[in-house]
């Protein structure tokens, strides 16, 4: 499933303010809404790779995880993981602007005019869009999971897209250990603990089970 800021990712192919922008949603909701519904598609087709299946499997092994996702496609919670704070939002869902209640109909109509709502609001994903301030509650949570963790995984970030991207630090600030799994280092690798370099599927089931293993010890 193609990234947003890779070098082939989606923003190479698309531009962020006609897809991903609430001015683009308004100048052109029927674009948008197919946007949307092609992505969820594709994400439909996709099932969780063994490292969402090793977080998860983590999560039953401690006594406490608190799973931080910049994600949106709701594989984390496929793969079983039930504590996911997802600060992006979820591409699974729609939610009504004014009331903020969660639409039921997983895909928007293609027309020209944005959906309403049953108060009147408009109906758009229930994603953060560019300009827009992460969920409150959300990123409450994710500051408070950082603060009082042990340990810190940062996962596949490109740790450059904030206020996301301050979490591993603040963790590290009140002494946690700081691990960053990742294909190439990042503008984080100098303040981690451990680098460890490679695919997230092939480093943290190795992760889990050497963990277990010092565990059984």
């Amino acid at each position: 499933m193609p990234t947003f800021r890779s070098n082939d990712g989606l923003w190479k192919q698309f531009k962020p303010e006609e897809l991903a922008t609430f001015e683009g949603f308004i100048r052109n909701p029927a674009l948008v809404s197919a946007w949307y519904a092609e992505r969820r598609k594709i994400i439909r087709e996709v099932v969780p790779n063994a490292g969402h299946h090793a977080l998860a499997h983590l999560e039953a092994c401690v006594p406490r995880l608190s799973l931080i996702t910049q994600n949106i496609d709701g594989l984390h919670q496929k793969a079983g993981s039930r504590h996911v704070i997802e600060l992006h939002g979820n591409i699974h869902r729609n939610i009504c602007m004014q009331c903020r209640q969660v639409s039921t109909q997983e895909e928007l109509p293609s027309s020209t005019m944005p959906p309403q709502c049953h108060c009147g609001g408009l109906i758009r994903p229930d994603v953060v869009w560019f300009g827009e301030l992460l969920p409150t509650e959300a990123f409450d949570a994710a500051s408070n999971a950082a603060a009082s963790c042990d340990v810190f995984l940062s996962v596949g970030t490109s740790a450059v897209v904030y206020p996301a991207a301050s979490l591993p630090t603040l963790a590290k600030q009140h002494g946690a250990r700081l691990v960053e799994v990742n294909i190439e280092r990042t503008d984080l690798s100098p303040y981690a603990d451990d680098c460890l370099i490679g695919p997230a599927g092939v480093i943290l089931p190795d992760l889990i089970e050497t963990l277990k293993a010092e565990w059984s010890r």
